[in-house]
């Protein structure tokens, strides 16, 4: 990587603070062991112990618990920027599983060096910290949207995030962003049957809203969207106070 300035995690953490160029360079170090995962097969599985951390830098992961009849619940999905098994630094084994949506390269962090890079650069670890609390408060919002939202709502609510979220990392315009995600995937997040989610989107494509076709998101009427999720950014917290 040439220059860490433009990487997806950079980008993202620069809304936070203005990382000087030391802190730079051991963002630049935590990216150089670069691995490639193929999609459908799990990087980190649930149970997993002595994992180590990634940052994703090209693709789409999403994180899914297994449920006891073999089911499985999405809780999130990731995307370029976004850590992988963040929490995995504290505790002992990791409590979900990453399967990548598309094939992917994630940088590998062991939990040595991440915590060394927050000893030395603590503005660096700060602006970690609410990278992190970002995703926590969007697993919040997840488990709203699942138990009191109507389905349409719960589908426009959650596009509208990824649209905010791809945004923060240059991956999305004004008309919408490409999206790998299948209708399996949504239905496994959204606590929907495929056959419900593929009529929540033809719903909301009727109704000039949205478009989902050949894996790209158009917001059609993004105004009308928000309305109807009731969809305020402000749980992202996109603009947060720049540390000094």
């Amino acid at each position: 990587m040439t220059d860490i300035k433009e990487s997806p995690l950079s980008r993202k953490l620069q809304v936070f603070v203005a990382l000087s160029e030391d802190e730079l360079g051991v963002l630049k170090r935590l990216h150089l062991r670069r691995r490639s995962f193929v999609a459908g097969r799990d990087l980190v599985h649930q149970g997993q112990s002595d994992q180590a951390v990634y940052i994703l830098a090209d693709g789409w992961v999403c994180s899914y618990k297994l449920q006891p009849d073999g089911t499985r619940q999405i809780v999130d999905f990731q995307i370029p920027g976004d850590f992988l098994g963040l929490r995995s630094v504290l505790l002992r084994t990791s409590d979900h599983s990453f399967e990548p949506v598309t094939d992917i390269q994630a940088a590998e962090v062991f939990a040595d060096d991440l915590l060394e890079a927050f000893e030395k650069t603590p503005r660096l670890a700060a602006a970690i910290l609410w990278a992190a609390s970002r995703d926590e408060a969007m697993v919040v919002e997840h488990l709203a949207g699942v138990s009191r939202r109507a389905a349409d709502a719960r589908m426009a609510h959650f596009l509208l995030e990824l649209g905010a979220r791809l945004k923060l990392v240059g991956m999305e315009s004004k008309k919408g962003y490409v999206c790998p995600l299948t209708q399996y995937h949504l239905a496994d997040a959204l606590g929907l049957r495929s056959v419900h989610v593929n009529r929540v989107l033809r719903q909301l494509r009727e109704s000039g809203l949205l478009t989902l076709r050949d894996g790209r998101v158009t917001f059609d009427n993004y105004d009308g969207l928000v309305k109807l999720s009731g969809f305020d950014p402000a749980y992202l917290d996109q603009t947060g106070p720049l540390l000094k």
